[in-house]
C-alpha cells in the first residue's frame, strides 16, 4: 500500500508540474497569475486534493508557485540563481569536470560574443571597459584577478542580451570563478601570461566595439586555446617536478 501511495504521489506531482509547464510555455499562465482552486485542479487533472496540495507545496519549495493566505496559489518567477549551486555540486563530482565545463563555456561565450557585436549598447561597452581596466589592475592577484577575468567574460554574455545565455552562464558561475582563479595562479609560474591576459581581452573588446562577429569569435577561441596551453604546460611541469623529487 505504501508503494502504491508513493507512486500515486509521484504521478500527481507529474500531472501538476506538466499542467504548469505546458501553460507557461504556451503563455496562458504568467508569473503573477493565480491558479484555480485545489478542488478544481484535482478534478481537472483527475487526482486527489491531498496529492494536489502536496505537489503544490513541492513546487513552492522550487520557487515555481507561492501559496498566499486568502488569495490562493500564485505563479512566481523562479530564482534561477539556485542553478549555480546545483551545477556546482553536480558537476564538481565529475572526473572530467574542468574540460566539460570549459567546452560548455566556449559554446556559450562564442555565441554570446557574436550576439554582443550586434546588440551591445553603450552601457555594455562601458561595462566591458571597466572590466578590462580591472584585469590590468589586478594582473598580479589571484583572487581579485580571477574575479576580474570572470566579470569581463560575464560582461560579454550580458552584452548578448540573450536571457537564456545569461541564465546558462550564471548557472556555472561558481565553477567558472574557480576556473578563472586557477588560471590566474599560473601567472607567477608563467610571467608571459600577463601580456596574454591583458592584450587578448583588449583584442576581444576591440572586436566587439567594431561590431565584427567573425573577428570577435576567432579572437575569443584563440584566447581559450592559449589559456588551455598554459594549463597543459603547468600540468606537465607539475608531473616533471614530482618525478625529479622521487
Amino acid at each position: 500500500m505504501e508503494l502504491k501511495r508513493v507512486a500515486e504521489g509521484e504521478k500527481g506531482f507529474q500531472k501538476v508540474f506538466a499542467f504548469l509547464r505546458d501553460r507557461l510555455i504556451a503563455g496562458s499562465l504568467k508569473p503573477g497569475d493565480r491558479l484555480v482552486s485545489e478542488r478544481e485542479l484535482a478534478t481537472q487533472l483527475g487526482v486527489s486534493r491531498p496529492l494536489v496540495r502536496e505537489a503544490l507545496r513541492a513546487l513552492t519549495m522550487l520557487g515555481i508557485v507561492e501559496i498566499r493566505d486568502r488569495i490562493g496559489t500564485v505563479v512566481t518567477r523562479p530564482d534561477v540563481s539556485v542553478l549555480n549551486d546545483f551545477f556546482t555540486f553536480a558537476l564538481a563530482q565529475q572526473a572530467d569536470m574542468v574540460d566539460d565545463v570549459m567546452q560548455a563555456r566556449i559554446a556559450i561565450e562564442c555565441q554570446a560574443v557574436r550576439l554582443a557585436c550586434e546588440r551591445a549598447s553603450i552601457a555594455d561597452f562601458e561595462r566591458l571597459q571597466r572590466a578590462l581596466a580591472k584585469i590590468s589592475e589586478t594582473i598580479d592577484e589571484a583572487d581579485t584577478g580571477g574575479m576580474a577575468d570572470f566579470e569581463f567574460h560575464r560582461a560579454i554574455v550580458l552584452a548578448s542580451h540573450s536571457e537564456t545565455l545569461v541564465v546558462l552562464h550564471n548557472s556555472m558561475a561558481g565553477l567558472l570563478t574557480h576556473s578563472h582563479r586557477s588560471r590566474r595562479e599560473l601567472v607567477q609560474a608563467f610571467p608571459s601570461m600577463k601580456t596574454y591576459l591583458i592584450d587578448d581581452h583588449k583584442r576581444i573588446f576591440d572586436a566587439i566595439v567594431a561590431r565584427d562577429p567573425e573577428r570577435a569569435d576567432t579572437t575569443l577561441r584563440r584566447h581559450f586555446a592559449i589559456g588551455d596551453e598554459y594549463r597543459r604546460r603547468a600540468v606537465v611541469g607539475q608531473k616533471d617536478s614530482r618525478q625529479i623529487s622521487r
